[in-house]
């Protein structure tokens, strides 16, 4: 019975990433990434990405050439060593293939299956060792799993800014354990604000993760 989980993170490569970099150059997004081993450069992998909507020539910088064009969108080829410890190859390290690669925003998505909660985790811990920002965009485990646990998405992109600071503010300060941390005037003031303002952020805050939840 299979009990994997598909996962797509959401990675600020930090220039790490020729394809990443691109799209924030060209200021597009990008799909149809595929990497390959080059068969005349041992020790070199061959990648190709597809631009889907650009107003540049071609993205500038290191070998990136533009291999196809059809409509408004272009196929780029570029070429680089491995074990640079890109975020795909962080995570194929734990023998986890990553199976979709694309870009939004200047942010790499990857989407890739983990054989278990343990081995997500280390593939998570490694990127956020090496990235300044991981997020968890999906998660989604295998159909007649054994575990009483449902893995739920949540987009964290329903939050704004400040419910997000205070929400995680509260949760560092213990304000959610039990026995409690911290009280309500105590992260309000560590966050320079009112104990009604923070009241305030905390139940939308709450409010939006319940109902994703619950939709779901």
């Amino acid at each position: 019975m299979a009990t994997g989980i598909r996962a797509e993170l959401r990675v600020d490569a930090d220039g790490s990433c020729p394809v990443a970099s691109a799209a924030a150059d060209a200021g597009a997004p990008t799909s149809s990434v595929t990497r390959g081993i080059d068969p005349e450069a041992t020790g070199r992998v061959t990648e190709e990405f597809m631009l889907e909507d650009t107003a540049v020539e071609a993205p500038p910088g290191g070998d990136v050439e533009p291999v196809f064009t059809y409509g408004s969108k272009t196929t780029y080829r570029f070429s680089r060593p491995r074990g640079q410890g890109c975020p795909c190859e962080r995570v194929e390290a734990f023998d986890c293939p990553v199976v979709d690669v694309h870009t939004r925003d200047g942010m790499l998505h990857l989407v890739f299956h983990a054989a278990d909660m343990s081995e997500l985790r280390g593939v998570i811990t490694t990127l956020r060792e090496a990235y300044p920002e991981v997020d968890v965009r999906r998660l989604l485990r295998s159909h007649g799993d054994p575990s009483d646990h449902d893995l739920v998405f949540v987009d964290r992109g329903r939050l704004t800014a400040r419910q997000r600071e205070v929400l995680e503010r509260a949760h560092e300060m213990g304000y959610f354990d039990h026995p409690k941390g911290a009280n309500a005037g105590e992260v309000a003031d560590a966050l320079d604000i009112s104990r009604s303002t923070f009241s305030e952020h905390l139940s939308a805050a709450q409010s939006k993760l319940l109902d994703a939840v619950l939709e779901q």
